[in-house]
């Protein structure tokens, strides 16, 4: 199985044994994907990744809650980083509009979106969106830069949408959705009825981790090794058995994330 969304590489996890990589290889997921939020998080993430190469894949990119007053700073410093070492990184991410916490920086959060939806077309690499209360402008930008070349394979993290949601999107981009322990949720039927509406060929698991555990877990600290857990969500909603689930979503995380084997 594939966390197509973690970030079990967190102080949240220090000095864990067995650390966090180990226990998700225990419950049968063998790969998981980094993606970044800042530059000080490029580290701690590619030291973990450095230990098992061969299981994780790492991304590169600022969160839109962290475009603060130096984002150009930032991203200038994240493209050289991805210059210099190109085949480093298999995403762009996670990257994209949040206005849910503040709104204040609605503008630098679609002109950093944009910019780094450039790196992801330049160097040929999947986009790991980050979209909360921001599918107005996400869906703007991504029309606008589609009017001026190809899209990038694009992914809607931890989609929590409706089938509203998904039809609006796909007039738009043919993404895939990445869904975590919110389909679990007693709280949202919305997200579970959208899920035929996605089709098992455009969905990746992922949790989001340390937020968001499924049920049983929910109310603690999530990790990689949940994934199970929503997998076999995932195959009751679409009447699909969860070795099915497991198979076709694998497939499409590596051939996304450029996983051998």
């Amino acid at each position: 199985m594939t966390d197509t969304h973690t970030h079990i590489y967190m102080s949240d996890y220090d000095g864990e044994t067995p650390d966090p990589v180990l226990r998700a290889m225990d419950a049968g997921v063998t790969r998981m994907v980094f993606p970044c939020v800042d530059i000080a998080s490029l580290e701690p993430l590619s030291a973990l990744a450095a230990r098992y190469p061969d299981n994780i894949r790492t991304g590169i990119g600022l969160h839109p809650t962290e475009v603060k007053e130096d984002y150009r700073e930032v991203l200038d410093s994240m493209e050289r980083i991805l210059r210099e070492n190109p085949v480093r990184f298999s995403a762009i991410g996670e990257v994209g509009i949040d206005l849910y916490w503040d709104k204040s920086r609605r503008e630098e959060q679609r002109e950093t979106f944009a910019r780094q939806l450039g790196w992801a077309r330049e160097f040929n690499l999947p986009v790991i969106i980050h979209c909360r209360e921001g599918l107005d402008d996400t869906l703007d930008i991504l029309t606008r830069f589609a009017a001026e070349g190809p899209l990038p394979p694009l992914i809607f993290h931890s989609f929590t949408g409706s089938e509203a949601d998904v039809r609006r999107i796909r007039e738009v981009c043919d993404p895939w959705f990445g869904i975590n322990g919110v389909v679990t949720f007693k709280n949202a039927p919305a997200l579970r009825e959208a899920l035929p509406a996605i089709g098992i060929d455009r969905i990746l698991l992922e949790t989001d981790s340390p937020w968001l555990a499924p049920v049983p877990k929910r109310g603690g600290r999530n990790e990689s090794a949940y994934i199970p857990y929503i997998r076999d969500r995932i195959a009751e909603v679409l009447a699909i058995p969860p070795v099915d689930v497991e198979r076709v979503t694998d497939k499409s995380a590596a051939m996304l994330f450029r996983f051998l084997g």
